[in-house]
């Protein structure tokens, strides 16, 4: 029996893995960890890698088993990508490959924004970081764009039900310029009752379920925004500690959305940053690969070295974990309920809506001028047409973005 066969038939009838298929784990592992180092384009261009790579051309990981981890973490608190990948590590390898798929993926990007921590506060601010991100944002919106749409496109096929709720979910992204959760739990409870009808009485009660789920999602993100201005006395690294954990606790969407909650809570409340500094922070998550939440090391190291990165840290991502691998067992044991497959769909077809609506809103951020659209539009092109690698793109755009600015200041 080739290794493929084995692996194919090792999965015993009650879910779980036998050692053949675990062996799966460290190629698995391997990938997250170069997804981590050279995966650059923020959360909407990193589930579309994953979907690309792990289904589409290595078919290491199934369709179903892609939209249930993206669909797991579209309805949990926590950064996209993240969380969608370390679903996929638990769905694969249970608790172990959810922890070293989580750690490989953030491990390298983490150690990138140490270095460039090191430099910005031995030199005082970095200026080719505003050079880097004038360009590199362009050709972000670029790859994203790519990938956004070959997901839609892989996810939703002909269904005109989803496309539907595609469509209804682009707008609403752009229109509340965020990721709204209630709108996946609805999605997803319009798909059931119109696929997977359950009968009067369970659809009620998941009706209702779903309607407690969602106003929670609201109570909690509205209580987020309103969080107190007061700073509380104590500690300096139990402050970031805990400040970064309620952050990966509480806020839904990709880890874009959670930039205006670090915004209020660095800036406002313990005015840990300034206003520049803190777009320095920004600037750093987006011209690195890796999760964009990543960002928080930075601002960890700022206002407390090296072991406020680590704090800074640990109190983003564990909550991120802890919100995959409690509610994943339940996800995989019921993983063929007709209804549950139909909830993942329409909550992965309001996930790529989402995201095609995140490309606008960003694009309309990252592109402020003739020479970023220019660079928008060429990046494109090129990405499409010649299929050059992202990060030859990426460190191409970043060369001619320490050119152009300059000259765009003295102009």
């Amino acid at each position: 029996m080739t290794p493929s066969q084995a692996e194919a038939d090792a999965r015993h009838d009650d879910g779980e893995i036998s050692l053949p298929e675990k062996i799966r784990l460290w190629p698995l592992t391997r990938y997250f960890l170069k997804l981590g180092t050279i995966g650059f384009g923020g959360p909407v261009a990193l589930v579309g890698f994953m979907h690309r790579d792990l289904v589409e051309q290595r078919r290491w990981i199934t369709e179903d088993t892609y939209k249930l981890s993206l669909a797991l973490a579209q309805i949990m608190p926590g950064p996209l990508a993240a969380q969608t990948a370390i679903a996929i590590g638990y769905f694969e390898a249970g608790i172990t490959g959810a922890t070293l798929v989580g750690l490989s993926f953030v491990l390298p990007s983490f150690l990138m924004v140490i270095g460039i921590s090191l430099v910005y506060v031995a030199y005082g601010g970095l200026w080719w970081m505003q050079a880097l991100f004038y360009a590199i944002g362009a050709t972000v919106i670029a790859i994203i764009a790519i990938a956004a749409y070959k997901l839609a496109r892989s996810t939703n096929k002909r269904d005109p039900l989803l496309w539907g709720i595609f469509a209804l979910l682009t707008l609403v992204t752009v229109w509340a310029q965020a990721e709204l959760a209630e709108f996946f739990i609805l999605a997803g409870l319009v798909v059931l009752f119109a696929r997977a009808w359950p009968g009067w009485k369970r659809g009620l009660l998941m009706a209702a379920g779903g309607v407690s789920l969602g106003l929670v999602v609201w109570l909690i993100e509205a209580w987020v925004r309103q969080a107190g201005t007061a700073a509380d006395p104590g500690d300096v690294l139990a402050q970031i500690l805990l400040f970064f954990t309620k952050a990966g606790a509480f806020v839904f969407g990709s880890g874009l959305a959670i930039i205006p909650f670090l915004q209020q809570g660095v800036v406002q409340q313990f005015g840990w940053l300034n206003e520049h500094q803190f777009l320095d922070a920004v600037a750093v998550a987006m011209i690195t690969p890796g999760p964009v939440v990543i960002t928080v090391a930075f601002i960890g190291f700022l206002v407390a070295g090296f072991a406020g990165a680590v704090m800074a840290s640990i109190g983003i991502f564990l909550p991120v974990y802890l919100f995959t691998i409690l509610p994943a067992p339940w996800f995989k044991r019921h993983r063929d309920n007709p209804q549950l497959k139909a909830f993942v769909d329409g909550a992965t077809a309001s996930a790529t809506g989402a995201i095609t609506g995140a490309v606008i809103v960003l694009g309309a951020r990252a592109i402020i001028d003739l020479p970023t659209a220019i660079i928008a539009l060429v990046s494109l092109g090129l990405l499409w047409r010649f299929k050059i690698s992202e990060p030859i793109m990426v460190t191409l755009s970043g060369i001619v973005g320490l050119i152009l600015w300059p000259l765009m200041r003295l102009g």
